[in-house]
């Protein structure tokens, strides 16, 4: 009898992060630029790199800047052109959400984005992590005909989560992929598969580098707090610590 199969996504947000991905073990990406904020929309440009490097299934984060989900009519229309764009260069899936100012799921500004994906694979993030009724949510992502939705049990870490996740993934059944993230150790791997049943997971698997700037200065980029000195990259061997629990425990 053949193993079930499984998705092991990393979240990348360099070419030198997706290289060291692949050669870890992960059969997907999601690509999106600057993770430590969360993640937004990336360049075409990195895409089409990542593809050429890799050659794996790339699903690309449509966020167009940092904080909260509720988008105004203009933010909904760069998302879709993103899409758009994306899409006409080759990428496997699209990875998005959207709010109203209650939490609730905006599924009239969903429908415009999973519209403009068409046959593309597309995952509802973890905005579902901070919506209203994750119940409600889940029913109205599969009525949207949304593949997969990307969550950490509405924790930051999933094993806060084991006894959602299972719930949630017996209620999903067939009908949409339950993606596991906010794997912040690699080794967690085994109590979502050992606890909830899963066979998807996502993770970034990654370290903090210092850069190899000598001079430093004092002048803020971005956000006071942000350290700027600090490169968040993805590891191989966290990729393959889940790979091979993953290889070694599902059935």
């Amino acid at each position: 009898m053949s193993k079930k199969a499984f998705i092991l996504e990393a979240c990348v947000d360099s070419v030198e992060s997706a290289v060291a991905a692949k050669q870890g073990g992960a059969n997907r990406l999601e690509l999106c630029a600057n993770l430590v904020i969360g993640g937004t929309t990336p360049s075409l440009a990195m895409f089409e790199e990542v593809s050429r490097q890799t050659g794996l299934d790339v699903n690309v984060l449509i966020r167009p800047r940092f904080g909260d989900f509720c988008y105004t009519a203009d933010e909904v229309k760069v998302m879709c052109r993103d899409i758009e764009l994306f899409k006409k260069a080759g990428a496997n899936g699209v990875v998005f959400g959207c709010l109203n100012a209650d939490a609730t799921v905006d599924t009239q500004s969903m429908k415009k984005l999973r519209e403009s994906a068409g046959d593309m694979f597309t995952t509802m993030h973890r905005a579902f992590d901070v919506c209203a009724d994750p119940y409600a949510a889940l029913e109205q992502a599969i009525e949207l005909k949304m593949n997969a939705i990307l969550t950490s049990g509405r924790k930051n870490v999933c094993t806060q989560a084991l006894d959602f996740l299972a719930d949630l993934v017996k209620k999903a059944g067939d009908r949409i992929d339950i993606l596991e993230g906010g794997i912040t150790d690699p080794t967690y791997v085994k109590d979502l598969i050992e606890r909830t049943g899963a066979s998807n997971f996502h993770l970034s698997g990654h370290s903090v580098f210092d850069s190899p700037m000598t001079v430093r200065y004092d002048v803020y980029m971005g956000a006071p707090g942000i350290a700027e000195f600090e490169i968040y990259r993805t590891e191989a061997d966290k990729i393959n610590t889940a790979y091979n629990i993953i290889k070694n425990n599902i059935k």
